[in-house]
Formats: C-alpha cells, structure tokens, sequence
C-alpha cells in the first residue's frame, strides 16, 4: 500500500530499502514469523535477489555488513554545545526556545541524584503519564529514568482509573504529578486502591498545591507530597523538598549546585528573610540563554556584584530555615484602586469554600479602577445550580481584605489547562479582556 501511494503521487525515489522484521527477532519469535508469514503470503513469489539489484533495491542487513559505520569526528563542547531547545513561555509570555546544554543537562542529573540519594539506580518503577514534551516530563521523567535505570511505566492515554490499576499492578515507588492531579485524586472513589505509604517520593512540580489539596490528600491517604519549583530555563529544577522535612506549602530549598536569592521587585537589591520578592536564580543547570533573542536575554538575566543572575518572574519568600514558599507571579500582579492583589491570595480563599472544585484569578482592565478583579469558578457537581455568584462574594468578604473581593463571578463548568495541568490564567485573561 505504501509503495502504490508513492507511484500515485509521482514522487521517483532515488533508492528503496527492504528490511525485514524477523531478522531482528530472537530465534524462536523467528521461526514462527516465518511460519505465519509463508501461510499469509502462500502463492505470492519473494523478489529474488536478482530482481532487487534490477529493481535499485538494497537488503538492509547487506548494507550493514558491507559498508561500516564510519561516523565523523566530532568534537563537543558540553558546556556550550546544545542537547536541547524547548519551547517555553518562559517570564515574559511569548513562546521562545530555551538553550539548554549538555551540561546543563548531566548537570541537573547529578544535581537531583546528589539530593535524593535513596532513590535507588536500576530499582525504581516510575509512572511515566507526564508529557514528554514538556519540561517536568523530558527531564525529570524521561532523562532521569533513563540515567538511573528505571523502570518508567508509560501511558498513551492517561487515565485517573488505568494510572491507579499500573501503580498497583507495576508496584510504582515513585509518582510524579501535578497539582490538577492531585486535587483530582483526593476525592477519587478508587484512590484508596493504592498503598500510597509504600511510595518512596509523592512529588508535584509545574505548579503550586493549594493548601486545601495538601490537606485533602494528607487526610485520604497518610501522606506527603514533596513540592519541586522549576521552570524550563533551569532544565526543570531549581528546589524540592528534602525527603524526610518536607515543610506545607514550602516548594523546599536550592538543590546542590543552585545559588537562589530574592530581589525587589522593582530592583535588583536583595530583601531581607521572610519578605516578599522575585526569585532569582544561578547555577549549573541554568540555561544559555534563549534562542536568537538577544531582547529576551536582556529582560531575563540580571548581573549583580559580577555574578549573572536568572530572573524567574516569580514572587516568593524565604524562612529562616531556607525553605522558599511561592506566593504568585510577577505577570499576574492585579493593580486594582492602586493596591498590589495577587491572584494566588483570592485563589487560596476560595478553594477554602467547601463547595469550590477550582478557580482561577485574572485582572479585568477598567479605566476607572486600574484592573477588576475577576474569579473564573468551578462548583462541585453537587453545589451546581444551588450556589449563587453573590454567595461566593460574600465568602470573600468574609475573608479578604476589601480591596480584594471580586467585582466579577463567573461559574464554568471547567477551566482552561495547560499541557501538565495548570489552570491557565493567560488564556483566562485573554478571554476576560476580549469580552
């Protein structure tokens, strides 16, 4: 079929190659492809080998043997030479591509290794459901499996039911996911199927958990969920958790290897412990820099006492211990009657009301007011139709500043994703702002 489509279209091929798939197969496999084969293809001559060199064919494992591979020399500077381009949106909200090095990359490897040293090289099975195309799934997923030898079990189709069946089924000791996910599982009928206790590392990345899900899930299954912080510029980590002082709500500290500090928002002057600023970061697994985009570098990397610094984009603070707690990003600041609203803070409310499954927060632009504050919400099935815009205003009221409370409810019956599962506020704030 594939060779009457290419006649048709009127494309010359210039050489064909056969292969063939029992020649790859164990002996015993063989024996039996040929078996079946001869009955399917009985009456149908094989080209003798005559007819293939008339015909410009050539015989795969003929080429193998007659002409060795003689590949070029090639010499590779790991520290500058590229191993990958990702696409992110990196802090500014445009798609560019992040140059991420091979030392970046075996960097960020060791890096994690050296953190984590109880996972064990070869005798770890992971759930693999994670997108490879992004970031948390390449790196962390893909990449660390493979270098350590673990078994990664992998899904085509993820499913909340079939993951949970494979965590038994493969006896997973290791699960990575997102916040979506998690919040997801916590009220999941079959959640309880699995032993969550035998699980060496519960980890979520690609966003923050709400306190509401760390809860929910602490009291349905007995366990913790190690939060990581990264981004695509950083090769996908920069904190996580230490194993056994996980600390609620904190993403944890600086993997070896990583300087992480906190700058004004406006400045680049360090604050003090327990304030408020952007997250900066440097290291081995930092990125190049971004693609042909010398304006995008210029926004992105800051220098300070000679030391060159990844802005994030990202607001956070530090304890006195070290450990970071993500407070929300740069971009999703409201100015709203000429206060700073964070998104995450009314978010967080929210998600307290009991009969509140998801939300998300963006800033409606208003002459008048700077920004009004907009809430995208979803309702329990249950809740749906018996809960009222003004009821969730009240609750609000009741507990935020005034500045805070939402001029705007809107109830949908699900928000708009990212591809590992965050709520999109940009394609909310979109959609407010075109209405």
């Amino acid at each position: 079929m594939l060779y009457d489509n290419v006649e048709r279209s009127g494309i010359e091929l210039d050489n064909i190659i056969l292969s063939n798939i029992g020649d790859f197969l164990p002996k015993l496999k063989k024996l039996f492809g040929k078996t079946a084969m001869s009955k399917a293809y009985q009456g149908h001559s094989a080209p003798t080998p005559e007819m293939i060199a008339q015909a410009g064919m050539h015989i795969f494992n003929d080429l193998l043997k007659n002409f060795p591979p003689t590949p070029p020399d090639i010499k590779i500077d790991p520290k500058i030479d590229l191993a990958a381009l990702p696409y992110t949106g990196g802090t500014t909200g445009l798609p560019k591509a992040a140059m991420l090095s091979h030392y970046n990359m075996v960097s960020l490897q060791q890096q994690v290794m050296s953190f984590w040293p109880f996972m064990e090289e070869g005798n770890e099975t992971v759930m693999a459901f994670l997108p490879f195309f992004h970031i948390y799934g390449q790196v962390v997923l893909m990449l660390g499996g493979l270098t350590q030898g673990h078994k990664l079990v992998l899904f085509t189709t993820p499913d909340l039911d079939e993951i949970l069946a494979a965590v038994e089924r493969y006896q997973a000791s290791a699960f990575y996911g997102v916040p979506t996910l998690y919040e997801y599982l916590k009220e999941h009928e079959k959640t309880d199927r699995v032993n969550w206790k035998r699980m060496k590392a519960i980890v979520c990345g690609a966003d923050t958990l709400h306190k509401s899900t760390i809860d929910g899930w602490e009291r349905r299954t007995g366990t913790n969920i190690l939060e990581g912080y990264g981004m695509t510029e950083t090769t996908a980590v920069s904190h996580t958790s230490p194993y056994h002082r996980p600390k609620s709500g904190s993403f944890g500290i600086p993997i070896p290897g990583v300087d992480a500090a906190i700058v004004g928002v406006d400045n680049s002057e360090f604050v003090p412990i327990g304030e408020d600023g952007e997250l900066i970061l440097a290291g081995a697994n930092i990125m190049q820099g971004y693609w042909k985009r010398p304006d995008a570098d210029a926004e992105t990397f800051i220098e300070i006492d000679g030391k060159k610094w990844l802005r994030t984009g990202d607001l956070v603070r530090m304890d006195e211990d070290g450990y970071f707690f993500f407070f929300d990003r740069k971009r999703d600041l409201i100015k709203h009657k000429g206060y700073s609203v964070f998104a995450r803070h009314v978010e967080e409310v929210l998600y307290n009301h009991p009969q509140v499954k998801a939300a998300g927060v963006v800033g409606v632009p208003d002459p008048k007011v700077g920004n009004i504050i907009k809430a995208y919400v979803v309702l329990q099935s249950e809740a749906r139709g018996k809960v009222s815009e003004e009821e969730i205003m009240e609750f609000c009221r009741e507990n935020l500043a005034h500045y805070k409370v939402p001029g705007i409810v809107e109830f949908r019956g699900e928000l708009p994703k990212t591809d590992v599962g965050k709520v999109s506020r940009r394609e909310l704030r979109e959609e407010a702002e075109e209405s």
